[in-house]
């Protein structure tokens, strides 16, 4: 049966562009969780390369804690920010492999379980009793020891394109020239770095000397070059009008400019200073300074850097 509609009785939904801040702060969460989700992996592999496994017993089972707990918030922000959550069923229901949204949500949930896997091995051998002698975790962790070894690699492969997916989703965004793929990807690399490093140190008070310096020395090199990537956007982006347009929300003061420079102060000026020195005297309370500063400048700056591009009206 054909019903005739007439044209009277449409309803007009959205007429107008959307003004404002579309990304907001949920999104700085979701990357900056990201970011420590990743980073403990790619440092974990790194210490477990330079040093003994003996040096750092609690790294086995603390890595994939940490990831996963970020990994967690990483998804979860990114599920309320659907605004209609059950939208991410039809990714994995009916995937378009076209889609950069739909191969970051496959591949950080193929990365999630095997980090879960990471888990159940890393706890089941360390604390064999727990939660009661027998119990099918422990169980786990002791028939697949070998397992952990075994995924590591791939974890770390697969963690790569996870950190750095968003970067090809902002890039991909519709004028909006300052999210330029190049530059975002090594961002948000160098901003896992700076985030692994720092969450590890907050746990490193028990392991060697040696290896708190090597996590010291990647914290530095990343706020050293972090900063220099968003120096050199801040000062020479010339690319085209609009960059320079969204960059005026910075530079010419404001709340933005206040924030964009205390966060790069506390998250990567302060740090580097402080990441340097430690490589000489080992000094567990500053680096511990150094890693709390990097985390929340690195969100601050994160967080401007989301929103001042959205800030310039399309027309």
């Amino acid at each position: 049966m054909i019903e005739n509609i007439n044209a009277t009785q449409a309803v007009v939904t959205f007429d107008v562009p959307i003004q404002g801040i579309v990304w907001g702060s949920i999104i700085t969460v979701n990357m900056w969780a990201k970011s420590i989700g990743t980073g403990v992996v790619f440092l974990a592999a790194f210490l477990w390369f330079r040093h003994n496994k003996e040096d750092m017993p609690n790294l086995k089972w603390l890595m994939p804690l940490i990831a996963f707990i970020a990994l967690n918030v990483f998804l979860f922000f990114t599920l309320i920010d659907l605004h209609q959550p059950y939208r991410m069923i039809n990714i994995f229901l009916h995937p378009h492999w076209t889609s950069s949204i739909t191969v970051g949500a496959w591949l950080a949930s193929i990365f999630l379980g095997l980090i879960t896997i990471l888990l159940a091995i890393g706890i089941g051998t360390r604390f064999p009793g727990v939660p009661f002698k027998g119990c099918l975790l422990t169980k786990f962790g002791r028939n697949n020891a070998g397992l952990y070894e075994k995924l590591m690699p791939f974890i770390v492969f697969l963690a790569i394109p996870v950190t750095t997916y968003t970067a090809i989703i902002m890039a991909q965004s519709s004028a909006r020239e300052l999210w330029q793929a190049p530059t975002e990807v090594m961002q948000m690399m160098w901003a896992a770095l700076m985030a692994g490093s720092s969450a590890l140190i907050f746990f490193s008070g028990s392991w060697t000397k040696e290896a708190r310096k090597d996590l010291a020395l990647i914290l530095a090199i990343a706020t050293f070059f972090s900063l220099a990537m968003y120096l050199s956007e801040y000062f020479f982006s010339f690319k085209s009008a609009e960059a320079e347009a969204v960059l005026a929300f910075v530079q010419a003061g404001g709340d933005q400019n206040i924030k964009f420079w205390i966060g790069l102060t506390l998250g990567f000026i302060i740090p580097f200073f402080i990441a340097v020195g430690n490589m000489k005297s080992d000094n567990k309370t500053l680096l511990n300074l150094a890693a709390l500063l990097a985390l929340v400048g690195l969100f601050i700056v994160k967080d401007v850097w989301l929103k001042i591009p959205q800030m310039l009206p399309m027309s």
